[in-house]
């Protein structure tokens, strides 16, 4: 994987989520991953209200940056 696929990769997650926060009329937190799907534990929800992606995809988005 190059610069140019991290780059996008970044693009397309942070693309998601803000396509995603724009159709939310309530400021809540996901019960699944909005990058692969898998359920977010109650514990995160509740410690990060609105949370979109679960503590791995987290981490991945935050380390491309």
């Amino acid at each position: 994987m190059d610069e140019v696929d991290v780059a996008w990769n970044f693009t397309e997650a942070f693309l998601k989520a803000a396509i995603n926060k724009t159709k939310q009329s309530q400021r809540r937190s996901r019960e699944t991953c909005l990058e692969c799907g898998e359920e977010i534990p109650e514990a995160r929800r509740d410690a990060v209200p609105g949370c979109e992606l679960c503590v791995t995809c987290q981490r991945e988005l935050e380390a491309m940056r």
